[in-house]
């Protein structure tokens, strides 16, 4: 082969080869940009539906004031669903009130409602004896040192607080009480109620279990009356200032978002904030 036919074999073999690399180049490019296209649209969609489940918790805070009694939404559980800037929201309030206060049940009550989310008798009597002394005050530093040592026999480097729950989360440190139920009782749990027992007219199905005196008979009863009152548009009975609100939005191509958040509202504040906000949670927990 001549020197002149070699250096234009060379040649072109270099230029197939520039050409190979260059497309490998720009095929990545093309995935990198594609990935980043479908990450902005995913995050957009996302903001989209975050914004949506906001409108349904403000609106939900106005419903629940609404000055129109027959407009006014319900604490009781009950799902509102409307549609916003595209998204199909659904929003569900419960009244405090009708939840058990870790703080303030009676240990009767806290049994009960352990016994409802499926422990035992022995199991759920030791579980709220654990609650009721983790908020017990105590004065003799030997009770103290005692619930410490049960703490440490357990693996536990803490002892009980001797104080008040500050949040629903704190119970999870409670012996006896473990990831799985835990889950079952947060939404039936409350530390913003303050009553010994939960109101029978708002409370969800494993509160209502846990209320004193109830059969069963009479339980079903109160089920049936307020799901009366649910299908006639009616307003529970009573109701208080503290409810959990949970917002719901979804978008048509699927993208979701929840809101959930516990709110305490602040009537007669004038030049005042008109409600507190006690909780935030985004999503569901799971």
């Amino acid at each position: 082969m001549k020197p002149a036919s070699r250096q234009r074999g060379v040649a072109l073999l270099l230029v197939m080869w520039a050409c190979t690399l260059l497309a490998i180049l720009l095929g990545g490019y093309a995935v990198l940009a594609r990935t980043a296209a479908l990450q902005t649209r995913y995050q957009f969609a996302a903001t989209r539906a975050h914004y949506a489940a906001e409108a349904g918790l403000m609106r939900a805070i106005y419903s629940l004031q609404d000055p129109d009694a027959k407009q006014r939404w319900s604490g009781d559980g009950r799902v509102y669903p409307f549609d916003f800037d595209g998204a199909k929201v659904q929003v569900s309030m419960i009244d405090e009130g009708g939840k058990v206060d870790l703080n303030a049940a009676t240990p009767a009550v806290l049994q009960a409602l352990f016994r409802a989310a499926g422990l035992d008798a022995a199991a759920a009597g030791r579980l709220a004896a654990n609650v009721a002394d983790w908020r017990s005050f105590v004065t003799a530093a030997d009770q103290a040192d005692r619930g410490r040592a049960e703490y440490a026999a357990a693996g536990r480097d803490y002892g009980p607080r001797h104080g008040p729950f500050a949040s629903l989360e704190e119970v999870q440190q409670v012996l006896g009480m473990t990831p799985a139920l835990y889950q079952t009782l947060e939404p039936a749990i409350t530390i913003w109620s303050g009553r010994s027992t939960p109101d029978p007219n708002t409370a969800p199905p494993l509160a209502l279990a846990a209320i004193p005196g109830l059969d069963p008979q009479q339980l079903q009863a109160v089920q049936a009356a307020r799901q009366r009152n649910a299908a006639a548009g009616m307003p529970p009975i009573g109701g208080g200032i503290t409810h959990s609100i949970r917002s719901q939005a979804e978008l048509a191509d699927g993208t979701r978002a929840v809101i959930r958040a516990t709110i305490r509202f602040r009537p007669g504040g004038m030049g005042a904030q008109p409600y507190a906000v006690l909780r935030w949670q985004e999503g569901d927990g799971e």
